[in-house]
């Protein structure tokens, strides 16, 4: 999937969902303060350039070379000492990972205070079948209790959930992964339920987590 993910390098870079958004707003936010951050799944870029923006010093990372990455690694095994950096962000890639309990951990291993992590609400197996169709790359999304349970797990406390929801405009969201013809048709006969004209509803969540170590000091 990797290749994948490098041949799409520029779709992602220039989408007009990904490039902007109250979550990545709130990312920045919630950064402030800090020195140092790891983008986890950077993709695009888009959480780097702005936490770059806003005075911090980052370090990217992807399983795809073509996303440009300054470090190649999977989320579930990244190449980093413990507590290397203040603040580890991830925005809408989870849903992608092979171990998502894994990744938390090892976001939650590398990161000194924050783990501030972004990703769509499951809202049934339907939503999922049309997720899997439309990129294959696709694993899996998780309600809120199953993302409380990844943090848990992983020494996290979580100290505040945004929920929020946007409207994805069907042919682009098609085209970044070059899903077209009947499998096309099918998708948009699952997500009928969501439509909203040209577009669908996409819920999403972003997590304030910090260590456990900082409520015990």
């Amino acid at each position: 999937m990797t290749d994948a993910w490098s041949e799409r390098a520029e779709l992602y870079r220039t989408s007009a969902v990904h490039v902007q958004g109250p979550d990545l707003d709130l990312i920045v936010e919630w950064s402030r303060g800090f020195e140092t951050a790891l983008d986890v799944a950077t993709g695009g870029g888009h959480v780097a350039r702005r936490l770059r923006d806003a005075g911090l010093e980052v370090v990217t990372c992807d399983p795809a070379p073509g996303m440009g990455p300054d470090v190649i690694c999977p989320a579930e095994d990244l190449p980093f000492a413990d507590a290397s950096f203040d603040v580890v962000a991830c925005r809408r890639a989870a849903h992608h990972f092979a171990d998502v309990g894994a990744a938390v951990r090892e976001m939650a291993r590398v990161a000194r205070s924050l783990v501030l992590l972004q990703d769509s609400v499951r809202t049934g197996e339907r939503v999922e079948e049309a997720e899997r169709l439309r990129d294959p790359s696709h694993v899996r999304h998780y309600t809120e209790e199953e993302w409380r349970g990844f943090f848990a797990g992983a020494g996290l406390v979580v100290t505040d959930a945004e929920p929020f929801e946007e409207l994805l405009d069907f042919e682009s969201w098609l085209a970044r992964t070059g899903c077209e013809g009947e499998t096309a048709a099918r998708v948009r006969e699952l997500l009928a339920p969501e439509a909203v004209g040209a577009a669908w509803r996409y819920p999403y969540l972003v997590f304030r987590t910090e260590k456990v170590a900082r409520w015990r000091s």
